[in-house]
């Protein structure tokens, strides 16, 4: 799909998924959902079955207070048995099987001169978004609303770097991060980020977050291996450079509410859901 018609899906889609979750309470037909995306309901179903894989219905379901703590009860029973029997985890740990290998800002700067980062925008089920990546990996990744540039994007991540675009080397990767649940197993990615010591440690808690899976801030913190430090966790995820690829997405507040998002409110609880979609087809 080319990145205006993945943007014009995401709108219309994204605008279906806000008027659903204020009018949850009411059970709305699927023509009154039609009609917000400004379709027909063959159409609509048609569009919204291809990007979410299943029905609008199903995917309300997704969209409750009650559905959120349940996972995330379930997300720390799972994980933690798991966990302690030595085992990776429910499946595939992590669907991405994301590397991550993370510098210091020190050691950036005695590494920072002559780096050269490509740079590309992609097609992702969220909207559009401006990727980085360097031979060590991605090193940027931040979703792009309406008018946002984004060679511009990437430059205010990496000031001191050589920016070569690179469309091909971007699609290519936005294939792999953003692979649904049909899909075939994906390749390995690999990322590369600049944080200091907590950051990363809480970084790393994310990455053992599987899709379709939740925490609390106060769950994330216990296990970035600091449990008293459940807001520090949630500045760290402020700073997150690679938005989805590690998933903040997946860490809600205490009671379940989607809570902030560096990149939407609206945009976060669809990404939950969407993903919730993705792990109910792989069961």
């Amino acid at each position: 799909m080319d990145l205006q018609q993945a943007q014009h899906d995401y709108q219309r889609v994204a605008a279906a998924i806000a008027w659903m979750r204020a009018h949850h309470l009411e059970q709305p037909a699927l023509g009154d959902i039609a009609a917000v995306a400004g379709l027909s309901e063959s159409h609509f179903q048609r569009l919204f079955s291809r990007w979410a894989g299943v029905s609008p219905k199903r995917f309300l379901q997704y969209l409750t207070l009650g559905y959120a703590q349940r996972v995330m009860r379930e997300s720390a029973d799972v994980l933690s048995a798991s966990l302690e029997s030595g085992l990776s985890g429910p499946g595939r740990l992590h669907d991405l099987f994301v590397t991550l290998e993370a510098v210091s800002p020190g050691e950036y700067r005695r590494q920072a001169d002559g780096l050269c980062v490509d740079y590309g925008e992609i097609a992702t089920p969220f909207g559009r978004a401006a990727i980085g990546f360097t031979r060590r990996g991605v090193c940027h990744l931040s979703f792009l609303d309406a008018g946002a540039d984004t060679a511009q994007r990437v430059r205010e991540a990496w000031p001191a770097a050589h920016l070569r675009q690179d469309p091909a080397g971007a699609a290519a990767l936005g294939r792999q991060i953003f692979a649904g649940a049909d899909a075939a197993s994906p390749r390995p990615v690999s990322a590369w980020v600049v944080g200091s010591n907590f950051q990363v440690q809480v970084w790393r808690a994310l990455l053992r977050l599987p899709r379709g899976y939740l925490w609390s801030y106060a769950e994330l913190a216990a296990r970035a291996g600091s449990p008293r430090a459940a807001r520090a966790a949630g500045t760290a995820m402020t700073v997150n450079p690679l938005a989805y690829l590690i998933p903040c997405h997946r860490v809600l507040r205490q009671g379940g509410e989607v809570g902030e998002y560096h990149w939407g409110e609206e945009r976060k609880a669809l990404m939950v859901a969407w993903e919730a979609a993705q792990r109910e087809r792989t069961q």
